[in-house]
């Protein structure tokens, strides 16, 4: 099935050359050959031609672009020298690059003005709700949105094997950890801590690890694109706030597999969890594929009230799993609401019947993500 993605890359390179970055298996090359594969020229790092004569001999690249004026360089973390020729082209002969990858360590490692601004940075996440016909929640939640596993007959079986290739192939080959079997140790403890605040000595004990190694692993997760740390919102006045960040993986399924989690009950604490993560990832797109700045961050005050999400200055976001809203569920936002900070304050929940209580827009997920994803 030929999915239809948002991301419009044309209309991110009539402005600028760009990286297009994101986690193995999000689509990256398969979007660039629906949307650029008769306007570009495309060369795949992965192919052993194209690496082993660009890796030994980078100014062939010039060569190889002859008169073309849009050109992919896909992987291109496999050869990270090709950005001082990469430099040159877009200074020299006004060429826009397309320059994917998924993993930032190598790029940051090796050139850490990422092209001093000559190529902005867009991303690519997992498949989203307005990409998807015909949308299963609980099916979403259980194995997540990565294209491979939402068309596959057997999903669980694809996630395991991702899993494998990030370990093996990401990890291993790159030589980003030294220690394998400790590293996939902190993964199953980081994915059980999935969404909930960090703490780096608890889960080093959970995996037989010091707290320096946990930060530096959580670094490696944040590098290789496999997760993101979001950030506690901290201007609060009334209630003072906690200021420690919390971590989620990209992919419900990704999540799943690593916590070894087989099934989700409906009335479970851990379908909770997926049900918030999975918004978390639907604003995170958002922002991503709109080209909008603002930050996504979360409050906690140090007395225990939380807001699951907050959109830079004007959004407050808490996310229910109930059926039916109640006045306990707005306890987080009617505390940061006192703040008299933001515009909106919503309550997305599973309870069918769209009201507003003391303010607050309560709003099944389905018609919110719809209106969103129409903005």
């Amino acid at each position: 099935m030929e999915l239809k993605r948002i991301l419009n890359l044309e209309g991110l390179l009539r402005k600028k050359s760009f990286f297009l970055l994101g986690p193995r298996s999000t689509g990256k090359s398969t979007l660039i050959g629906q949307q650029l594969g008769r306007k570009a020229l495309i060369i795949d790092l992965l192919d052993s031609d194209y690496y082993l004569r660009l890796q030994s001999r980078p100014k062939d690249l010039e060569f190889m672009i002859e008169n073309r004026k849009l050109v992919v360089l896909d992987e291109i973390q496999k050869i990270p020298q090709l950005l001082d020729e990469v430099h040159r082209l877009i200074e020299k002969k006004k060429i826009t690059f397309l320059l994917t990858g998924s993993s930032a360590r190598k790029l940051k490692r090796n050139h850490s003005n990422m092209l001093a601004g000559r190529a902005w940075v867009a991303n690519l996440f997992p498949l989203v709700t307005d990409e998807i016909p015909s949308f299963n929640l609980d099916r979403y939640l259980q194995y997540g949105g990565l294209p491979q596993v939402y068309s596959s007959k057997y999903p669980v079986e694809e996630l395991k094997a991702y899993v494998k290739t990030y370990l093996y192939e990401e990890i291993q080959s790159e030589a980003l950890a030294r220690n394998i079997p400790s590293f996939s140790r902190f993964l199953e403890v980081a994915a059980l801590f999935n969404g909930e605040l960090i703490n780096f000595t608890n889960i080093g004990s959970d995996s037989q690890l010091s707290p320096s190694t946990v930060r530096e692993y959580y670094r490696l997760l944040e590098d290789t694109l496999m997760g993101f740390m979001l950030q506690p919102w901290t201007k609060s006045k009334k209630r003072k706030a906690i200021q420690t960040a919390k971590f989620y993986f990209f992919d419900t399924g990704v999540v799943s597999t690593l916590a070894r989690t087989e099934t989700l009950d409906r009335n479970s604490d851990l379908y909770g969890k997926a049900f918030e993560h999975f918004i978390g990832m639907e604003l995170k797109a958002y922002l991503s594929y709109r080209r909008l700045s603002d930050e996504l961050t979360f409050w906690r005050s140090i007395n225990g009230q939380e807001v699951d999400f907050i959109i830079g200055n004007h959004t407050a976001i808490e996310v229910k799993s109930t059926k039916k809203v109640d006045e306990k569920h707005l306890k987080g936002l009617r505390a940061l609401r006192e703040e008299n900070y933001f515009k909106k304050y919503y309550l997305i929940s599973h309870d069918a019947i769209p009201q507003t209580i003391h303010g607050i827009i309560c709003r099944p997920w389905k018609t919110f993500l719809e209106e969103l994803w129409k903005k």
